[in-house]
């Protein structure tokens, strides 16, 4: 606390790329701290599309200035996959690739969030056969310290923690081989079920909507991805903790 107390407001970026917007309302609903809180006490939040008054070029000129006045300074948050194919002409902003606008914010970035499946990974787009092209940001920008938030949409919490995090410490979270902060996607969404009982006890449901569904038992062999998945998601869930998919 005392440390965010000291700290002045950081700048932040916040570019969407090729991307549905989802992103943006999970963050919207973030309880701890919530968003309003995290606008007005924690950072400023200078460029975002969907959440500026103003459109067009008068914002993609403020987006030029603030970069340059906190160049070096400012936390940079991506949405979106790039598009890389046909010279990325798939995602075009206000005449600019994807690819551009990001190269260029990235460049004066003290470091990245990558918030998302999209920026993570390329997420739908990348799907085979990948029409688009469609990469993660740091399989186009590589001498930045990036943090991937997974999920579709992921976790506004997550997010709104790994920027605290970065204020209290001057660093990212510690991360595991894909990116993602530990702290979050450090055990499996099967060790933290509310159904691991049933599985324990080898009750499932075998069939959607069967009587077992009814009784809220093991989805494992309806196909849960549980055991191979690492997310806080059971502990923390979405939308102030209202629920989450297994839920």
């Amino acid at each position: 606390a005392k440390a965010l107390e000291s700290v002045k407001r950081p700048s932040v970026v916040w570019l969407q790329l090729q991307e549905c917007t989802g992103c943006v309302e999970s963050v919207l609903r973030t309880s701890a701290p919530t968003i309003g809180d995290l606008l007005l006490d924690v950072i400023s939040l200078d460029f975002n599309h969907t959440l500026m008054a103003g459109a067009g070029a008068s914002v993609a000129k403020v987006k030029k200035e603030v970069m340059a006045a906190n160049k070096g300074k400012y936390m940079l948050v991506v949405t979106g996959s790039v598009p890389t194919k046909e010279n990325g002409m798939y995602t075009v902003i206000g005449g600019r690739t994807a690819r551009a606008e990001l190269e260029e914010a990235a460049e004066g970035a003290m470091a990245i969030i990558a918030l998302g499946a999209c920026a993570h990974w390329g997420s739908v787009q990348a799907a085979r056969p990948n029409p688009t092209g469609a990469k993660g940001v740091r399989d186009i920008i590589k001498n930045k310290p990036i943090v991937n938030i997974a999920g579709c949409p992921p976790i506004g919490d997550v997010v709104t923690a790994s920027v605290v995090h970065f204020l209290t410490f001057g660093r990212l979270p510690a991360v595991d081989s894909e990116g993602r902060p530990l702290f979050a996607y450090g055990k499996r969404i099967h060790d933290q079920c509310s159904r691991r009982a049933h599985f324990d006890a080898g009750q499932y449901v075998e069939s959607f909507d069967d009587e077992n569904a009814r009784r809220g038992w093991c989805l494992y062999q309806v196909g849960c991805k549980g055991p191979a998945t690492y997310s806080p998601c059971p502990i923390v869930q979405w939308n102030q903790r209202t629920s989450w998919p297994i839920g």
